[in-house]
């Protein structure tokens, strides 16, 4: 089977399960995304959301977390995965994006790199869910799905996101990032992959145990 065919069967296998798939963790403004999301590193997004009500509700803008302490960030956000780090991180972003930024998310790549806590994952998550551009971020669940079905051969997650690029037509691009995470969170599972209730198996390298 060719590439674009493959592409073309879990394009079509996702649009009819998924029609409308959703970044799932809350947020309702932009600056509200890039902390769940930094929050989201390691951690589940399940968690994420158990923790942000609380959170935006005490520290709802970049003034407010940039004015607080780092203990005052930590109180809200101790039941995360490390913390420390991240309550450090959240308050250094929230300085530089007052101090660099008038307060607002800077909309390109390069830029968004430069916020504490901000790598390419993050910077791609952003770019794709709040403005739709055409970015792919890749997570542990794109990195191992994407490779197991056989839409990428990739040693890595900057290969990935290379290959998926190149491969997934515009119009699936805002789309395939959001399937690939939750068909590897729902389905292809880390640990024991579902095989037995997905319909990609004809299609899938790794369940007809082709080398990846």
């Amino acid at each position: 089977m060719k590439l674009t065919e493959k592409y073309a069967v879990c394009i079509a296998y996702f649009q009819k399960i998924m029609p409308s798939p959703q970044c799932e963790l809350n947020f309702s403004n932009e600056f509200e995304l890039l902390v769940a999301v930094i929050l989201s590193a390691q951690c589940t997004d399940k968690r994420v959301n158990t923790i942000t009500p609380a959170l935006f509700a005490a520290l709802p803008t970049p003034e407010a977390f940039a004015n607080t302490t780092i203990d005052g960030i930590y109180y809200y956000i101790r039941s995360c995965s490390y913390p420390n780090n991240k309550a450090k991180l959240l308050h250094a972003a929230a300085k530089m994006l007052l101090e660099n930024y008038g307060g607002k998310l800077p909309q390109n790549m390069e830029e968004l790199q430069n916020i504490p806590g901000v790598g390419r994952k993050t910077a791609n998550v952003l770019c794709s869910v709040l403005w739709h551009q055409p970015t792919m971020a890749v997570d542990t669940h794109v990195f191992r799905v994407a490779n197991r079905i056989g839409l990428t051969k990739a040693k890595n997650v900057l290969e990935t996101e290379k290959q998926l690029l190149a491969h997934t037509p515009k119009d699936a691009l805002y789309f395939m990032h959001h399937w690939l995470i939750l068909h590897g969170r729902y389905c292809c599972t880390a640990r024991k992959p579902h095989c037995e209730r997905c319909e990609l198996t004809l299609v899938c390298d790794y369940f007809n145990n082709v080398p990846i």
